[in-house]
């Protein structure tokens, strides 16, 4: 039996590892993170940011490979989730590259054949520009009001924004959006991002 498949979509620091730390420690079964953190860690520095490459079309040369990163991190999932873990994935999907990649819906079409919990995390930006600046090791753009970079993620990351859940990490603990993500894969039927990100998918 197909473990199930959980994509946590939001802008970098809304809140999606933490969300994937509680879902290990307090869901039932096997939860894999096969998250941007997770595969950026094994990339070589040539291909960094590798799929966390931000939004604005920054680096046309990088953006082939971002493809061909989002594609292998989808089929892992869904290697994992044909041997019967379940996976939570987290990313920041977006199409605001030097043109449009078509991404999202390429992942979609992978995980077809397996039931798929679609949740957009979000977070208001002052919440996430309070994190960015109170983590002083952090790596990511800080500053005064808010910085273009983030606004970009802010303004592209939740398009089109067809989620079977949302979650609003400024007024839910880690802890609360595991429990929701977990009723949300109980309650049955319910919808599955296979079924919304197909109607993303380009006719031929």
């Amino acid at each position: 039996m197909a473990g199930n498949i959980v994509i946590l979509n939001g802008a970098p620091r809304a809140g999606k590892s933490s969300i994937a730390l509680a879902m290990q420690a307090d869901l039932p079964g096997h939860w894999i993170n096969l998250g941007v953190d997770a595969q950026n860690a094994t990339l070589p520095p040539a291909l960094l940011p590798g799929i966390g490459l931000r939004p604005g079309g920054e680096r046309p040369d990088l953006e082939p490979m971002v493809q061909k990163l989002f594609l292998a991190l989808y089929e892992s999932v869904a290697a994992h989730a044909r041997q019967g873990f379940d996976v939570v994935v987290d990313v920041g999907h977006h199409d605001a590259y030097s043109r449009p990649l078509g991404i999202l819906p390429a992942c979609a079409r992978i995980l077809a054949d397996f039931d798929v919990l679609f949740v957009g995390v979000h977070c208001p930006l002052e919440t996430i520009m309070a994190r960015r600046n109170g983590d002083p090791d952090s790596l990511y753009v800080k500053g005064e009001g808010v910085p273009a970079p983030v606004q970009r993620w802010q303004d592209a990351v939740h398009v089109p924004g067809l989620y079977d859940v949302t979650l609003d990490t400024s007024a839910m603990s880690p802890e609360d959006c595991a429990a929701a993500i977990g009723r949300a894969l109980a309650a049955l039927p319910r919808p599955t991002a296979r079924a919304q990100l197909a109607a993303l998918t380009p006719l031929s």
